[in-house]
């Protein structure tokens, strides 16, 4: 069994030990939440949530870390707000801003979790559930890592916006292209659990393959005619996504080609 040890993350040599701290939380949303619960359920101690309403003057006083879990928008104001201790760490959750909106800080950081937090109670779990993390800055949000169990990355400043691209492309575009297919499945009475099934074993095939090599159908073979007809029973609405999903079908299939 793993031993835990209070004090700075900065002087326990990594793989001896679990480092267990204290921290604030600003933000009572649901990334808020779901990192609150899953550090208190790894035995960190969870101080009172603030809102951006409250004084955050003194939200650095008796803690390791304060983890601002607002809106992107927000995250400077609430940062600017807090009084600078350089005993504290102050960190953020986004994924498209770097260290530079806490620069009025000593030992600032930034944690994002590469998992959707649909809730407090979903994220929690998610959040121990060996998930990947992009960090960068002070070696605090390495140790708060390990303490969930995770895995991570460093990704500096200038990547992050490309990297929250790619997050997000994975996970929302995602999301808007099985919208789709829920849209056409529901007007010929196809389950939507059985294209679910094709689309995690898709999934499985760019985890073991590739996505050039895991590419199937119509755009990847050159069959127009099949694509024509696609395009003739799909309602209106719907032809602009799916073209501008077949071209990129064909960039992917010409990437292949030339390899």
């Amino acid at each position: 069994m793993s031993q835990r040890r209070s004090g700075d993350p900065r002087e326990v040599p990594r793989g001896s030990t679990l480092w267990t701290g204290s921290l604030r939380v600003i933000g009572a949303g649901r990334a808020g939440g779901s990192f609150a619960g899953a550090l208190q359920n790894a035995g960190w101690l969870v101080a009172d949530v603030l809102g951006r309403g409250d004084d955050l003057t003194g939200a650095g006083d008796g803690v390791d870390l304060v983890l601002i879990c607002v809106d992107d928008a927000s995250i400077a104001e609430v940062s600017d707000a807090i009084a600078p201790n350089g005993d504290t760490v102050v960190a953020h959750v986004s994924g498209s801003l770097g260290l530079g909106v806490l620069s009025n800080h000593v030992r600032p950081a930034a944690l994002h979790p590469l998992v959707s937090l649909p809730s407090a109670e979903v994220g929690a779990r998610r959040l121990v559930d060996a998930a990947w993390f992009a960090i960068a800055g002070d070696p605090m949000a390495e140790a708060v890592v390990d303490a969930l169990g995770g895995r991570s990355f460093a990704i500096a400043d200038s990547d992050r916006a490309s990297y929250h691209a790619a997050a997000c492309i994975a996970s929302n575009h995602l999301v808007a292209l099985l919208g789709q297919v829920e849209r056409v499945s529901a007007t010929i009475g196809v389950p939507m659990e059985a294209y679910l099934d094709l689309v995690r074993g898709t999934v499985a095939n760019v985890a073991t393959l590739g996505a050039a090599a895991a590419l199937t159908g119509p755009a990847a073979r050159g069959d127009q005619a099949t694509l024509d007809r696609h395009l003739a029973a799909l309602d209106p609405s719907e032809r602009a996504t799916y073209s501008a999903m077949v071209d990129e079908a064909r960039r992917l299939a010409g990437q292949r080609n030339e390899s």
